[in-house]
């Protein structure tokens, strides 16, 4: 499961392999990354205050905190193959970091998103899971207003879709490098961090999510908006205010959805 936390850290967990990352804006659309991790995964630690300092030896492995799970891959220690990945997994993260310093945005985040996959692979090798296969279509609302975001959240899942949510384009990223794509992707435009339009076009890059609907849900008028309707950008556009009924019964037909209760027009 995604673990993140409210604000301007998101925390990303992988208990198991006793991995924890963080992704912080430090300032406007800055971003910074950090890395605690256990000995078994060395990495080139990014030290969440301002002033950081690279070291290949002394810092290169940081001492996992009093709230990070204890790795059961330490246990019998890794074999060959666990170290490999693990060690392709820790070199996605640090090209990751060196692009984000070198204001890479872009490439950074199809980086990092290689690299948390990665980790959720092996996360599964380690402590295999099974996950239910819902019967539902399922959406993601990225909205960096937490009202609209909770309110049209809720009316999605009244109307029978499993609803995920993310307050801003960055964590929509995260979110979709370590999920099952979900069917449609409802997206506002003026977001902090990576806003709608970027997230979009690094949706639209990744072929793993070719098949996914991505619709735009904003205030800002369709005009003034460089992103054309298509396979190469959106599926539609919702502009704020909004009609839900209208909005819901466009996403149920598409997914041959019968509706579940009326809704105010």
């Amino acid at each position: 499961m995604l673990v993140l936390s409210r604000g301007p850290e998101d925390r990303i967990c992988f208990p198991t392999l006793g991995v924890n990352i963080e992704i912080i804006r430090v300032d406007g659309n800055r971003v910074r990354v950090g890395i605690d991790a256990p000995r078994e995964i060395p990495v080139l630690r990014h030290e969440l205050v301002e002033k950081s300092e690279y070291s290949a030896t002394e810092n290169a492995v940081s001492s996992p905190s009093k709230h990070s799970a204890k790795p059961q891959v330490a246990d019998k220690g890794p074999s060959h193959d666990m170290r490999n990945k693990l060690n392709s997994a820790n070199l996605a993260l640090n090209l990751a970091v060196k692009q984000l310093d070198a204001g890479m945005s872009e490439k950074a985040m199809q980086t990092l998103h290689k690299a948390l996959r990665s980790y959720d692979q092996l996360e599964e090798e380690v402590a295999p899971t099974s996950k239910p296969t819902p019967n539902q279509p399922r959406a993601l609302l990225v909205e960096d207003n937490e009202r609209e975001r909770s309110l049209l959240a809720e009316i999605l899942r009244l109307s029978g879709f499993e609803v995920d949510t993310a307050e801003d384009g960055l964590q929509a990223l995260v979110y979709l490098s370590r999920s099952r794509a979900p069917d449609v992707v409802l997206m506002d435009i003026n977001m902090p961090r990576f806003n709608g339009v970027q997230t979009i076009d690094a949706i639209r890059e990744n072929p793993e999510f070719a098949a996914m609907q991505v619709y735009a849900v904003t205030g800002e008028d369709r005009d003034t908006v460089k992103i054309e309707v298509g396979p190469k950008g959106i599926d539609g556009w919702f502009q704020k205010p909004y009609n839900p009924r209208e909005l819901v019964d466009h996403l149920q037909g598409q997914f041959e959805m019968h509706a579940t209760s009326p809704m105010a027009v």
